[in-house]
């Protein structure tokens, strides 16, 4: 269940413990999809995309990261849901 290779994906990293500070918006992103995994419950992805701090939101095009928004420490993004879809609107953009 890794992450889709065709078209944009938002990933929200995060861990059952930090649920307090989950990114609820991303499914209300436009224009691309939105996905959650929960580290603890699959570490191998923690690894490959060197998820250091929780949420992590990841913007992905075609499987390739593009961007990235981390938590502070506080493990609470600070990236609100109009810059990350301002990111998205952008590789939209930029394919033109």
């Amino acid at each position: 269940m890794g992450i889709p290779d065709s078209g944009i994906c938002v990933v929200e990293f995060n861990a059952s413990f930090n649920a307090g500070n989950s990114v609820d918006w991303i499914d209300d992103l436009s224009d691309c999809k939105g996905k959650h995994i929960d580290i603890v419950a699959e570490p191998d992805l923690q690894k490959e995309h060197k998820i250091v701090v929780v949420p992590t939101v990841i913007i992905f095009n075609d499987g390739e990261e593009v961007e990235r928004f981390q938590a502070n420490i506080m493990m609470q993004l600070e990236a609100t849901q109009d810059e990350v879809q301002e990111a998205v609107d952008e590789i939209i953009m930029s394919a033109f």
